[in-house]
């Protein structure tokens, strides 16, 4: 129960800093965006990391597979980094819809087709 109230205590004199102190909510969105850097260079590590251990699989799709692979990853990272100009408009909103959809719908069926021959 201590340990409860004392990170509750933690979080309520962070909030305070942020509204109280001047300039704080700059400060807090630096620190977001030093959060949210550091989780797309784990990503970045991640996806490294995954096609070293599987490379030797991906070659062995063939260049047409691999080649919609990479595809449909690529439409994934500038759709998901359009995200707020896209979901703007409902117009936007549909095509986001669709270019995700589309793109994870090709990396399934790569995969099945793979694991199927």
């Amino acid at each position: 129960m201590a340990k409860t109230l004392r990170n509750i205590a933690i979080i309520l004199l962070i909030a305070a800093v942020v509204v109280f102190v001047p300039g704080g909510g700059t400060g807090a969105n630096v620190i977001s965006q030093l959060v949210l850097l550091a989780f797309l260079a784990a990503l970045g590590w991640f996806a490294a990391l995954m096609y070293r251990q599987h490379r030797y699989s991906l070659y062995s799709l063939g260049d047409r597979r691999r080649a919609i692979l990479y595809i449909a990853a690529g439409v994934a990272a500038v759709t998901l980094t359009a995200t707020s100009k896209m979901t703007a408009s409902s117009g936007g909103s549909v095509a986001w819809l669709l270019l995700l959809g589309g793109s994870i719908y090709a990396v399934v069926a790569v995969v099945l087709a793979a694991r199927r021959s």
